[in-house]
C-alpha cells in the first residue's frame, strides 16, 4: 500500500508520471530477445538480430503479422511465438533487474508528492508478477495492462486510461517510455513525455515529435529536479 508523505516542494506541472514498464523499469527486453533466439534454435532456425528488435514495444496481437511478414509464410512463426513465451515464462521466475535509476526516481517522485502509475502493453497477469517480484508494485497507484485496453500503443488508449484513472489531465502527467511505439503513445494522449531509449533508438517518427530525450532515468530525474527552482 502507498504511504502519504508530506512532499518537500511541489512540481510546478506536474502531478503524475506514468511509467511503461518493459525496457523501462525492468530490463527485461535484453532476456525477451535471448528468448527469441532461443527458441529458434529450438525449432532448428536462426533469425536476424533486427527480426526481434522490431517488436520491442510491439503489442502481442500484432507480432505474429510481424513474424510472418518479416520471416516468411513458411517459418512456423506460431510455434515461435509460443515457444518464446514459455521461455521467457520460465526465465522470469527469477527475479528480472531493475533499469539503472528506477528507485531514485521513484523515491523522488514520492519525496515531490508526485502520483504514480503504470502503463505496459505486458498482459496484466505477468505485468503484476514482475512488479511484484521487482516490489514496485506496492509504490504505484495501479497499472493499466495490454490485455485491458482496445488499441495498443501507439494508439493513445492505454494513457488515456492511466490519466482517467488517475482524474487529471494529460498536461499534468509526464510519461516515461523506452520504445518508439510507447513514446508516440503518450505524446496522443497529450502527455510530456520523457524518452529513455533501450536497445532501439529514437526513430524518425519519434523524433520529429520534438520529445525529450534522455540516456538515462538519472537524467531524467535530473532534469525535473532542475525545474524545481
Amino acid at each position: 500500500m502507498l504511504t502519504s508523505q508530506m512532499p518537500v516542494t511541489q512540481h510546478p506541472t506536474i502531478v503524475a508520471a506514468i511509467f511503461d514498464m518493459d525496457g523501462l523499469l525492468l530490463d527485461t527486453e535484453r532476456m525477451a530477445l535471448d528468448c527469441w533466439h532461443a527458441a529458434a534454435k529450438q525449432l532448428g532456425h536462426t533469425i536476424d538480430p533486427a527480426v526481434p528488435l522490431g517488436m520491442i514495444g510491439m503489442h502481442s496481437s500484432k507480432t505474429l503479422a510481424y513474424l510472418n511478414e518479416q520471416l516468411g509464410s513458411d517459418f512456423p512463426s506460431q510455434r515461435l511465438r509460443e515457444l518464446t513465451h514459455e521461455i521467457y515464462m520460465s526465465r522470469s521466475e527469477q527475479p528480472i533487474a531493475l533499469r539503472p535509476g528506477v528507485l531514485e526516481l521513484f523515491s523522488w517522485l514520492e519525496q515531490h508528492g508526485i502520483r504514480k502509475a503504470v502503463a505496459t502493453s505486458t498482459r496484466r497477469s505477468i505485468a503484476e508478477h514482475h512488479l511484484k517480484q521487482a516490489n514496485l508494485w506496492s509504490r504505484i497507484e495501479f497499472a493499466v495492462c495490454g490485455d485491458e485496453i482496445l488499441h495498443p500503443k501507439p494508439a493513445p488508449d492505454i494513457y488515456l486510461s492511466a490519466i482517467a484513472q488517475l482524474g487529471v489531465t494529460a498536461s499534468a502527467c509526464v510519461v516515461f517510455e523506452d520504445s518508439n511505439f510507447g513514446a508516440q503513445a503518450g505524446h496522443a494522449a497529450a502527455c510530456r513525455v520523457i524518452m529513455v531509449p533501450d536497445l532501439r533508438p529514437a526513430e524518425a517518427q519519434t523524433l520529429a515529435l520534438g520529445l525529450e530525450i534522455v540516456s538515462s532515468l538519472h537524467e531524467a530525474q535530473t532534469r525535473l529536479n532542475a525545474e524545481l527552482s
